[in-house]
């Protein structure tokens, strides 16, 4: 479990006001119905971000991530992973008692990236079609924030918190956009030293990779509610806020 069923985000360094916020329900180009939470700032947004969560799907942290994105100026959707076996969520997020365990093994890269691209498309026809996008993930969407590097989807960047490097494959060989990763010091799920090892192999490939150790970190520190991790988590914005800053700036 990436998060516990209360946890929320911490809040970013910067904060504006949010115009829109809500959940909805988009549809792949295989025509599959999921569920996705969407967040947009008052300003004009000049970047956006695909919200890519954690084994849970749409938890409330998720929707609640988007809207902190739409605080910095972001326009943002969060996507669940579950359309495919278990329909959109019933009420709009996956509630504490949600059988992810039966659902994430029947996931796949494909359908994952298929919900990214509808979740890009939304964002675009809600701003505009030239809008740079990148990816955010955590845990099992940390892993497939980070494979965009070497994907083929239309994407600015990626960012991912605790993934793992197995989960990135063969992509790490073909990485090519700039990626964030935030790497917790003690994260008993992945060692520290094979999310390194995946850094190297993406700046081999051509990737240029920003990848951040925690030191004494737990999996799942960015949480508002670790108080002792305050700063890890301040920096970790700052490291994401970095990457939307620059697509923003460089579109």
């Amino acid at each position: 479990m990436c998060h516990d069923h209360d946890s929320r985000p911490p809040a970013p360094p910067r904060t504006g006001d949010v115009a829109e916020r809500g959940t909805l329900t988009l549809t792949a180009a295989d025509g599959t119905a999921f569920s996705a939470a969407f967040a947009a700032p008052v300003a004009t947004p000049r970047v956006g971000v695909v919200v890519l969560p954690d084994i849970r799907g749409l938890h409330p942290y998720y929707v609640a991530l988007a809207e902190r994105f739409a605080e910095t100026g972001a326009v943002a959707v969060a996507l669940d992973w579950f359309g495919r076996t278990a329909g959109p969520a019933e009420g709009g997020t996956r509630g504490e008692d949600f059988d992810w365990g039966t659902h994430v093994p029947q996931t796949t890269p494909e359908g994952i990236d298929a919900d990214i691209t509808a979740g890009i498309a939304y964002l675009r026809s809600r701003t505009s079609p030239d809008l740079p996008v990148v990816t955010v993930g955590f845990c099992f969407g940390g892993s497939h924030s980070w494979r965009q590097s070497g994907g083929d989807l239309d994407l600015a960047g990626c960012a991912g918190f605790y993934g793992r490097p197995s989960m990135v494959g063969e992509a790490a060989e073909r990485a090519s956009r700039p990626t964030v990763m935030l790497i917790a010091g003690s994260d008993q799920a992945t060692p520290v030293e094979d999310q390194l090892a995946l850094a190297e192999t993406m700046r081999a490939a051509g990737a240029e990779v920003d990848a951040t150790v925690y030191d004494g970190a737990p999996h799942s520190f960015f949480d508002r509610a670790f108080g002792e991790w305050a700063e890890a988590c301040d920096d970790a914005w700052q490291h994401v806020l970095a990457l939307t800053d620059r697509v923003a700036l460089s579109a």
